[in-house]
């Protein structure tokens, strides 16, 4: 029974779980718009995922998981170098259209992270403006990076799933963000310090009933897409509606971060 629970911890302390939510919306873009799937680039953004979001972790973010021991990180570190590999390897097989997107996303990415902007440590610093990047970086990768990648115009229909991917993700975000009031620096000034909790959720339901109202402004949709967006809708407002600050340890870090590939699973159920 330890060494599972060692290996859950694992899963979840060195981002393979959130890396399979960004893997799991691609395949949900690749139904919807039916889009072939890509070995080499779900694979890059899976491996990469791993290494971004371990080095924001455990470097930006370090203060949130103090808890792990040194030789731990290490085994975390050393996984996440060895994810980077793999992504850089099949980086080679992508068009130079895919690496350019790429390199876009990887800038925004790098603005959000490091301190580059003047009087500002990064674009998360600013005020209330922590959640957004994410939210575009989520957005880009699973659904305009995907279309890049197969030589698809950028058509109404696209733009419109990017537009609820970004609310998805937006919405997704708040329940980490009700979590982390305890360890984000007053400065931060993320949406629930400046807004309160009650009002952050609120906002939260507003941004996923949105979400499911732009699928009727899709010229094409299938019945579905629409009956997993519903029950899509309904999932995320149970979830924010359960958020609290005092979390259960795996609330956010397992079943919110979970609910991309549930929603994947539902779509592949019904096709």
């Amino acid at each position: 029974m330890k060494l599972l629970k060692r290996i859950f911890d694992f899963y979840l302390d060195a981002s393979i779980h959130v890396a399979l939510s960004i893997l799991s919306l691609l395949w949900v873009t690749s139904s919807i718009l039916h889009i072939p799937t890509d070995k080499h680039l779900f694979s890059l953004v899976f491996f990469g995922s791993i290494a971004c979001y371990n080095f924001i972790k455990y470097g930006l973010e370090v203060k949130k998981y103090i808890r792990l021991a040194d030789r731990y990180h290490g085994y975390i570190q050393f996984f996440s170098f060895v994810c980077l590999g793999i992504a850089v390897y099949h980086l080679f097989f992508l068009e130079w259209n895919t690496i350019f997107m790429l390199g876009i996303l990887g800038l925004f990415t790098g603005l959000y992270a490091l301190p580059v902007l003047p009087k500002t440590r990064n674009l998360r610093s600013l005020a209330g403006f922590k959640i957004f990047p994410v939210a575009i970086v989520w957005a880009g990768t699973t659904v305009i990076l995907p279309v890049v990648a197969e030589g698809l115009n950028l058509s109404w229909d696209v733009w419109v799933e990017t537009i609820q991917r970004f609310m998805l993700v937006l919405a997704l975000i708040i329940p980490f963000e009700i979590r982390d009031m305890a360890y984000d620096p007053p400065e931060l000034k993320t949406l629930p310090r400046l807004y309160g909790v009650v009002k952050t959720k609120i906002l939260g339901i507003l941004l996923i009933f949105s979400f499911f109202f732009l699928t009727f402004l899709k010229d094409e949709t299938t019945q579905n897409e629409v009956l997993s967006k519903a029950f899509l809708f309904l999932g995320v407002v149970s979830i924010l509606m359960l958020t609290r600050k005092d979390q259960n340890t795996h609330f956010s870090a397992f079943w919110v971060e979970a609910i991309p590939f549930f929603w994947w699973v539902l779509i592949w159920i019904m096709e």
